[in-house]
C-alpha cells in the first residue's frame, strides 16, 4: 500500500504547491487588474471625438472641464460599474453552475428586463418622466424573472444547476419572442428606440443614478466575494463540498440572488451587453489561476477595465457618431466563445 501511493503523492505536490494562492501572489494579482482599471479609466476620460488638455481640465473653468466633469467622467464611471457587475457575476457562476460557459446573460434576468422595458418603450405615454420609468420597469422586469426562473429550477426541493441553466436559456428565447412580437407593432420612432437599447449602450447618466447603481453593485459584488472559498469546494463537486460543510443549496441561492441583484442593475440601465461576464473571468483564469479568493475580486477590476475600453473604442471608432458597446463587446466575445468550444472536449456530463 505504501509503495503505491508514495509516488501519486509525490507527483501531486507540485501541482498542490502551483496551484497555492500565496499572499504575495494574491496581492500582486489585484494590484494588476487595480491598475488596469485605473488606466483604463483615466485613458476613457481623455479619448474622444474632443481632445481634452489636461491642464485645462484641472485648473480652468471653461468648456473642457465641464466636458470632462459632466459628460466622461459619470459615463466612464458606469461603463466601469457595468463591466466589474457583469463579470464578477460570470465569474460566480461558471463554479455554481459547474458549466464554463455560464454567463449572466443566461440566467435569465437579462430576458425579463429586457422584455419590461421594450414595453416601456413601445407603449408607455412620451414624456419627460420616461427616462426613469424605463430603467425602473427594467428592475423590475428582472426581479419578476429571476424568482420565476428560481422557483422553475426546483427540482425535488433542490436547485438543480443545469435545470437552472437550461430554464435561463429558454426564458430567454421566450422573452426574445415577445420582444420581436412588441417590435412588430410598435412604430416607426418608438422601434428605433427598442433596437438601440437592446443593442446595449452606456449612456451619460446624472451622478445620484451612478452612485445608486454603485450602492446595489458593490454590496451584491462583495456578497459574491465573501462566497469565493464555498465556490472552490463546490466546483469539486456537491458530495464533496457538504462533506466538507458547505450548505451548497444555501450557496446556490445566495449566488443566484446577488448575481440577479448584479444583472438587473446593469440591464436596467444600459440594456443587454453580452460576453463581459464570460470572457473577463476566462482571461483571468488563465493568467491568474482558478482559486476564487483571487479570481472574484481580479474579475470585478478586469471586468471594469475590459467595458471602460469597449466603450471607449465605442466612441471612438465613429466619432462624433457613437457605436452601441453591445456591439463591440459581441464581436469580442463571439469569436472566443466558439474559441472556448473547440478548445474544451465536452461530454454528457460536463451539460
Amino acid at each position: 500500500m505504501m509503495s503505491e501511493s508514495t509516488p501519486q503523492s509525490a507527483a501531486a505536490r507540485p501541482l498542490q504547491r502551483r496551484n497555492r494562492l500565496t499572499p504575495g501572489f494574491m496581492a500582486a494579482g489585484l494590484a494588476a487588474t487595480a491598475v488596469a482599471a485605473l488606466l483604463a479609466m483615466l485613458f476613457g476620460l481623455m479619448a474622444g471625438s474632443v481632445s481634452l488638455d489636461p491642464y485645462r481640465v484641472f485648473f480652468e473653468q471653461g468648456t473642457e472641464r465641464l466636458i470632462w466633469l459632466h459628460l466622461r467622467l459619470p459615463r466612464v464611471l458606469l461603463a466601469a460599474l457595468v463591466g466589474a457587475a457583469l463579470a464578477v457575476s460570470g465569474a460566480a457562476l461558471q463554479p455554481t453552475l459547474r458549466n464554463p460557459l455560464a454567463s449572466p446573460e443566461i440566467i435569465g434576468v437579462s430576458g425579463g428586463a429586457a422584455l419590461a422595458a421594450v414595453l416601456a418603450l413601445a407603449f408607455l405615454p412620451a414624456s419627460g418622466s420616461a427616462w426613469y420609468l424605463v430603467p425602473l420597469l427594467a428592475f423590475a422586469g428582472a426581479g419578476i424573472s429571476s424568482v420565476l426562473v428560481y422557483r422553475l429550477a426546483h427540482v425535488r426541493g433542490r436547485l438543480e444547476p443545469y435545470t437552472q441553466v437550461l430554464i435561463g436559456v429558454i426564458f430567454n428565447t421566450f422573452a426574445a419572442a415577445l420582444i420581436l412580437l412588441v417590435h412588430a407593432l410598435a412604430d416607426l420612432s418608438r422601434s428605433h428606440s427598442i433596437v438601440f437599447w437592446l443593442m446595449g449602450g452606456v449612456a451619460v447618466e446624472p451622478y445620484p443614478v451612478i452612485g445608486l447603481v454603485a450602492a446595489l453593485v458593490l454590496p451584491a459584488s462583495l456578497l459574491l466575494m465573501r462566497e469565493a472559498h464555498s465556490l472552490n469546494l463546490i466546483s469539486l463537486g456537491d458530495e464533496t463540498a457538504r462533506n466538507l460543510g458547505v450548505d451548497t443549496e444555501g450557496l446556490r441561492r445566495r449566488v443566484f440572488a446577488s448575481s440577479s441583484l448584479l444583472v438587473g442593475a446593469v440591464v436596467s440601465l444600459c440594456g443587454i451587453i453580452t460576453f463581459a461576464g464570460l470572457i473577463v473571468p476566462h482571461v483571468l483564469r488563465k493568467m491568474l489561476g482558478s482559486d476564487n479568493r483571487l479570481l472574484l475580486p481580479a474579475s470585478f477590476f478586469g471586468g471594469a477595465a475590459f467595458l471602460v475600453l469597449c466603450d471607449t473604442l465605442a466612441r471612438w471608432l465613429a466619432a462624433p457618431a457613437e457605436l452601441p458597446v453591445g456591439a463591440i463587446t459581441s464581436l469580442t466575445g463571439g469569436p472566443f466563445f466558439i474559441y472556448l468550444l473547440r478548445r474544451r472536449p465536452w461530454h454528457g456530463g460536463d451539460l
